[in-house]
């Protein structure tokens, strides 16, 4: 088993227009867009990065927002919900601000014992914010959130499933174990994790395929403390017969993927070396970055992007 890992690092998405995208996670949300830069597959597509003041790994949601891609369809064999840390007590405050924002389809309910405020993003995402007593991750203090209700980062993610089998004995490995089981639901939590650490799988034998499009969520990436840790955890997916890509060098982070038995693309990302090695702290997200092999594209770039207004 595993002892590499340390909770969620991101969880990146697909959306159809990035000044919405923007608008919802800076504006609605009160995260912080800690990086603008382009998809390394597809320099006329940006990618987009939000979390906390840094862009500390366990809290930092990342989009590709294709223009006019069509909507995905929900169902087995992805991430159904990406769930945030608030405040004790502040779910109330949201929900006000849901209905001032005109955020689509709030629900709520308990998980787990947890209160949960569920909620759609702009391109049909599902979210949901539950009350974490005690996170002691800081929310970005110069978003539109007032700190005290502002989101802390990651809780968890569900990925819903037709068998949750192979899936549950893959996140074993990787060094979670489940710690409860609720009618369709089980909760996996890794040990002296970041506060991003917990996976539930959702079981729905006769759930329909999920079709990706805008509000699919791509990967989910998983934080490990620095390249010989990611590349301990490499060898020992491979071993166990799992097909792992090299090490990537991603500039803010490197990365490895694989797809799991479930059909969820799950991703392995190093702490090191941040959102800070091309930006000063103070600056993070402001300016077009560009990876190195598009640096002499950049003009062509900037005209086929569509202009981001903060």
């Amino acid at each position: 088993m595993l002892n590499q890992i340390r909770g969620l690092h991101h969880v990146t998405s697909l959306a159809a227009d990035a000044q919405e995208n923007n608008n919802f996670f800076t504006r609605t949300l009160g995260l912080r867009r800690v990086k603008k830069t382009v998809n390394f597959d597809a320099p006329n597509v940006y990618h987009l990065y939000y979390g906390d003041e840094t862009g500390s790994a366990g809290t930092v949601m990342t989009y590709f927002p294709f223009q006019h891609i069509a909507r995905g369809g929900r169902g087995a064999g992805e991430v159904s919900e990406t769930v945030f840390s608030v405040p004790k007590g502040s779910l109330g405050y949201w929900k006000h601000r849901f209905a001032d924002k005109v955020v689509g389809v709030v629900t709520e309910d308990d998980t787990f014992g947890e209160k949960r405020l569920r909620f759609v993003g702009p391109d049909g995402d599902g979210f949901a914010l539950t009350e974490v007593d005690g996170d002691k991750r800081v929310p970005f203090a110069g978003g539109t959130v007032p700190v005290d209700d502002g989101v802390h980062g990651f809780h968890s993610v569900t990925m819903r499933l037709r068998d949750g089998g192979a899936t549950g004995e893959l996140l074993r490995f990787m060094g979670y174990e489940e710690i409860d089981r609720r009618g369709a639901l089980s909760r996996f939590s890794v040990k002296n994790g970041n506060g991003a650490n917990f996976i539930d799988l959702e079981v729905l034998p006769g759930a329909p395929s999920a079709r990706e499009g805008a509000g699919s969520v791509h990967h989910v990436a998983f934080a490990v403390e620095n390249r010989a840790a990611q590349e301990e955890v490499r060898r020992a997916l491979m071993d166990t017969g799992y097909q792992v890509t090299p090490v990537i060098d991603r500039d803010y982070f490197w990365a490895i993927y694989f797809r799991t038995p479930g059909g969820v693309l799950f991703e392995v990302a190093t702490n090191e070396p941040g959102f800070n090695r091309d930006e000063d702290a103070a600056h993070l997200g402001e300016a077009l970055k560009l990876p190195r092999q598009y640096d002499h594209q950049r003009v062509q770039i900037e005209d086929i992007l569509p202009p981001i207004v903060d």
